[in-house]
């Protein structure tokens, strides 16, 4: 089994654009490359899919146990020729001091998988030995085998910086990337801008795939990955065979908001949905008349604000969104979907937008990131996808905030090495509409999809 973690020294340092050059290497070499993303990013894994024709798998620790992760990567690797597994963050980083709580390298473990280190070693010789070193030294369990250099302008200083880790840290280098402008991947607030927006993207993915061919020993890379099969417990099949689960999404039709706007969704949660039976019927609120005809609607995360001015000047779309949730047609919206079935969007500018108004209530941009991170959800009364008192674990991660009268829906924590450091409130539950700040995954707790068709 050929399967590769490309983890950083940190974020910034370069482990997108040489994920995504090693992956354009391989497809050009005719492989069949399946990429992971580790942690609950979705902007990234827009890129994986764009470069091999194959959707990026969230592998998410603190959202699946460690059988479904495992389960997650073994389905989707099936009959590829290679994993590209893609780290968050830097290398040990994940939900505080403890690096083995949902870091890239606790997957990299679970998943026995060997790991090239990226480093940034811009303005840095034979100190990169010394980082490299102490990435080594923290984890031994972590394998990790072999190191490439990004930032480094001439081959004498990747020389230096080659010598000095092969000599200090028994670590192949296996190659580096010169900086070079026409590979940059412009950023917002939440991270890279996403791959449906990016101009020029078949040139930029072109050129950073000649690059890494040019500096980058792929076929190394290739020999490296070889590893050891993993196996998991984790059965869905249980779940999708269950006749109870299949006579409650029976013929039962979902319409699934996705265009530029709104395309924050786990590929797992879209095709548990359609293994099930559900009939998933895509439209897009910034291009189309209506919503479908659909017993349930489905609004994931994006950017709304990006898009505030089309979305509002689709009047007949927002009206038809009104008119379902009038009609008490379960809708259930994450995160964009929240702030689009809101009255207002008040911008940076103080510019105001009117949405859907299905929510009383309005959202606002802000300058500075509200919420950040992993956190559990505790429901407070039933609502579309939970019974009270009922847990669910997701995150939250957003530049704007939502003021309205309503009642919450959730008490919400976030849990730090067994301490409680941040709660708040947050959700709403209006006729039989579920929008909030958290996204979700459905494997985390299987009974939310049956709560949610049980509702039509």
């Amino acid at each position: 089994m050929k399967k590769i973690v490309i983890a950083g020294t940190g974020s910034g340092v370069g482990k997108t654009t040489i994920s995504l050059g090693i992956m354009k290497a391989l497809v050009n070499r005719g492989k069949s490359v399946q990429p992971f993303k580790v942690g609950p990013d979705y902007i990234d894994p827009s890129y994986h899919k764009y470069v091999t024709g194959r959707p990026s798998r969230n592998l998410d620790s603190y959202m699946l146990d460690e059988d479904q992760v495992k389960y997650v990567y073994s389905q989707a690797s099936k009959s590829t020729d290679i994993s590209i597994i893609e780290g968050v963050m830097g290398l040990y980083d994940g939900l505080g001091i403890d690096i083995n709580k949902h870091s890239t390298s606790q997957i990299a473990k679970t998943l026995k998988a060997p790991l090239i280190l990226v480093l940034d070693a811009k303005a840095m010789g034979a100190s990169a030995a010394a980082m490299v070193l102490g990435y080594k030294q923290l984890d031994k369990n972590v394998d990790i085998v072999g190191v490439i250099a990004n930032n480094v302008r001439t081959k004498r200083h990747y020389e230096i910086v080659k010598a000095s880790i092969e000599k200090y840290c028994s670590l192949e280098v296996l190659g580096y990337l010169p900086p070079d402008d026409e590979i940059s991947l412009e950023s917002r607030q939440l991270g890279l801008v996403p791959s449906q927006e990016m101009e020029n993207l078949d040139k930029k993915i072109d050129r950073i795939g000649q690059l890494v061919e040019e500096y980058v020993d792929v076929d190394r890379i290739i020999e490296l990955s070889e590893s050891e099969a993993v196996t998991s417990s984790f059965e869905l099949s249980m779940f999708v065979e269950d006749p109870d689960v299949l006579d409650l999404a029976r013929d039962k039709r979902m319409a699934v908001a996705y265009d530029k706007a709104f395309n924050f969704y786990y590929p797992s949660n879209i095709e548990l949905l359609k293994s099930i039976g559900v009939q998933l019927k895509f439209f897009s609120p910034l291009e189309d008349e209506s919503v479908p005809d659909a017993d349930i609607i489905y609004i994931g995360g994006g950017f709304p604000e990006v898009f505030a001015g089309q979305l509002e000047a689709n009047k007949s779309m927002r009206e038809s969104l009104y008119r379902a949730y009038e009609a008490n047609k379960p809708i259930y919206a994450e995160c964009g979907g929240l702030m689009y079935l809101g009255e207002d969007l008040l911008d940076l500018e103080g510019n105001s937008f009117q949405m859907v108004g299905a929510i009383k209530g309005h959202s606002k941009m802000e300058k500075s990131l509200k919420r950040f991170g992993y956190c559990q959800a505790t429901a407070k009364e039933d609502n579309l996808i939970a019974y009270r008192g009922q847990q669910i674990c997701g995150h939250e991660f957003h530049h704007s905030s939502f003021h309205s009268d309503l009642d919450t829906a959730f008490d919400i924590e976030k849990i730090v090495n067994g301490q409680v450091i941040d709660r708040w409130e947050g959700g709403y539950f209006s006729k039989n509409t579920l929008a909030s700040y958290l996204h979700i995954h459905f494997y985390n707790n299987l009974s939310l999809v049956c709560y949610l068709l049980s509702r039509v």
